[in-house]
C-alpha cells in the first residue's frame, strides 16, 4: 500500500471505515430483515464467496462504469441474507435463476433469499451494477488512463474484509487502443463494439481488497528475470526511462525470495507510473506517481517506494492480516522488508537511517500523545499520526525485535512465519509464535508490550 513517504487519506481508503458497524433499516415493512441485519450487518458474515466473475465497462468520458458479475459463494451458516459491500455502486438487478429482492444500504448490498440457506449449501448470483466511482478507480480522461485503488467494491461487489479470499475472472473493456495490465494471468485480448477488452484469470485465492487493473495510452518495456516476466508501464516515459527507474525490480526479487523462503507467487509482475498515486500493491502488480519515477531517475537511490510495494506480495498479498487491527503485520513488514532491502543494496548506514526516521517519527507520536498499540480496535478512520504507528511504528518493532534475537533467530522466524503462513490470513500472535520458535524465547512480555500495549 502507500509508503512511508505519502500515506493514503481515509477519504481514499475505503477499506477500514466499511470495518464500522451500520444498522441497515427497515426494507417494505418487514420488521425481521431489520432484526437480522441489524445483528450480522457485516458483508460476508454468513457466506464464503469462493470466485468472482466480472465483465465491467469504462466509460472514461463520463467518468462511469457498468458491470455484470456472477457470484460463487458457500453458506457458513444459516441466513435468509446475503450481504456484501458495494460502496457508491447502483445494483440495477440481482438474480439466482430467478431474480431476488435486494436494497443498498450504508454500502452494503442486501439481498434476500425466499427461503433460509442451509450451512453447506452453495449458491450462485449473478448481478448487474453501474456508478460513477469518487474514489476506488480513478478515470482519467484527459490522462487517458484508469486504475483502481481501495476500495475494491467501489467497482464491483465484493466482501471487503481482508479474510475473505476468492478466484477471480475480470473482463475490462476500456478505450480502443489502450493497454492494461490486471490481476492474475492475461487469457484474452480483444477489439469489440470499439472498445479493448482485455480478459484475466487468478487462479489462487486472494483477498478481493488485491483485485485490480491500470489501464491507459502507455509506453511498456518488459524483461525476464528467472522466468517471471516484469511489465513497466508509464505514459510520459520513453521505455528506456521506465527501465532505469525499475532496474532494482529483480535484485529486489531475489532479495524477498531469499528471506521469505517463498518464490514469488506469481508468474508475472507489473509495474505502472499513473498520475496521482501514493503506492498501491495489488496481486501482481502495483502502481507508483508519475512524480516518483521522475525522482527515481534524478535519485537511483530513492527505490523504497518500489520495494515497499513489491514487499507485498509476500507481505499483504500472499500472508494478510486477518482484519485490519493487525494492519500493521502487512504495513509495518513491508516498510521493514524496504529498509532491509536498502541495507542489502546501499550498506549498513544506509539502513540505519531508516530506523533512525522511524525513531523520530514515533517520538513524535509519544510527544503529541497519540502513540498506540500497533494492535488497536479503533480502526475506522485513520489520522496520518495512525498510519504512523502501522508503519514506522511497525518497522521500527521489528528493527528492536531483530536487535534482541540477532539476525540468524530474527531472519529464520520470519521465513518460518512467511512459509508457515503463506496463502492464510494471520493475527500478530502467529508471527509471535514464529519467532519464540526460532529464538528460544518467550516473547510475551516483549508482544505485550510493544505489539499490544498492556
Amino acid at each position: 500500500m502507500c509508503s512511508r513517504q505519502s500515506a493514503r487519506s481515509p477519504a481514499t481508503d475505503g477499506r477500514p471505515s466499511d470495518r464500522a458497524g451500520v444498522v441497515l433499516l427497515l426494507v417494505a415493512g418487514a420488521a425481521s430483515l431489520v432484526a437480522a441485519q441489524d445483528s450480522a450487518p457485516a458483508a460476508g458474515a454468513a457466506i464464503d464467496v469462493g470466485h468472482y466473475d466480472v465483465a465491467l465497462s469504462l466509460d472514461v468520458g463520463a467518468g462511469s462504469i457498468t458491470g455484470k458479475e456472477r457470484i460463487d459463494l458457500g453458506i457458513r451458516e444459516a441466513t435468509r441474507w446475503l450481504v456484501f459491500d458495494s460502496g457508491a455502486l447502483l445494483v440495477d438487478s440481482v438474480s439466482s435463476g430467478a431474480a431476488l429482492p435486494f436494497t443498498q444500504r450504508a454500502r452494503r448490498l442486501i439481498v434476500t433469499l425466499p427461503a433460509e440457506a442451509r450451512a453447506g449449501e452453495r449458491r450462485r448470483l449473478d448481478i448487474t451494477y453501474h456508478g460513477v466511482p469518487k474514489n476506488g478507480l480513478t478515470l482519467l480522461a484527459e490522462s487517458a488512463q484508469a486504475y483502481t485503488t481501495f476500495s475494491t467494491s467501489q467497482w464491483m461487489v465484493a466482501v471487503d474484509a481482508p479474510a475473505d479470499r476468492a478466484t477471480l475472472d475480470l473482463e475490462l473493456g476500456m478505450p480502443a487502443g489502450w493497454k492494461a495490465a490486471g490481476t492474475g494471468r492475461r487469457t484474452g485480448r480483444a477489439e469489440r463494439d470499439g472498445q479493448t477488452v482485455y480478459r484475466w484469470h487468478q487462479d489462487r485465492q486472494m483477498p478481493s481488497y488485491t483485485f485490480g487493473f491500470v489501464a491507459g495510452s502507455f509506453t511498456e518495456a518488459t524483461e525476464r528475470h528467472r522466468g517471471i516476466a516484469l511489465t513497466y508501464l508509464g505514459a510520459p516515459f520513453p521505455a528506456t526511462d521506465l527501465r532505469r527507474i525499475f532496474r532494482d525490480t529483480p535484485a529486489m526479487l531475489d532479495f524477498f525470495e531469499e528471506r521469505s523462503g517463498v518464490r514469488y507467487p506469481g508468474d508475472g509482475y507489473v509495474q505502472a507510473l499513473v498520475p496521482v498515486s501514493g503506492g498501491q500493491e495489488l496481486a501482481g502488480l502495483a502502481h507508483m506517481s508519475e512524480a516518483y519515477g521522475r525522482s527515481v531517475l534524478a535519485d537511483a537511490t530513492a527505490t523504497s517506494l518500489i520495494a515497499h510495494e513489491l514487499a507485498h506480495q509476500w507481505w499483504g498479498n500472499l500472508v494478510t492480516n486477518r482484519d485490519w487491527t493487525h494492519f500493521w503485520l502487512n504495513e509495518g513488514v513491508a516498510t521493514f522488508m524496504a529498509a532491509a532491502y536498502k541495507e542489502r543494496a546501499r550498506g549498513r548506514d544506509a539502513y540505519l537511517a531508516d530506523v533512525e526516521a522511524w525513531r523520530t517519527r514515533v517520538e513524535r507520536l509519544r510527544a503529541a500523545g497519540t502513540d498506540k498499540a500497533l494492535v488497536f480496535p479503533d480502526w475506522n478512520r485513520p489520522t496520518a499520526d495512525d498510519r504512523a504507528v502501522v508503519y514506522q511504528k511497525g518497522a521500527l518493532v521489528l528493527h528492536e525485535l531483530r536487535e534482541q534475537l540477532g539476525d540468524a533467530a530474527f531472519w529464520t522466524g520470519l521465513r518460518s512465519y512467511t512459509r508457515r503462513q503463506a496463502g492464510q490470513s494471520v493475527t500478530s500472535t502467529d508471527l509471535q509464535h514464529a519467532f519464540e520458535t526460532s529464538s528460544g524465547r518467550d516473547l510475551g512480555p516483549f508482544f505485550n508490550e510493544r505489539v499490544y500495549g498492556r
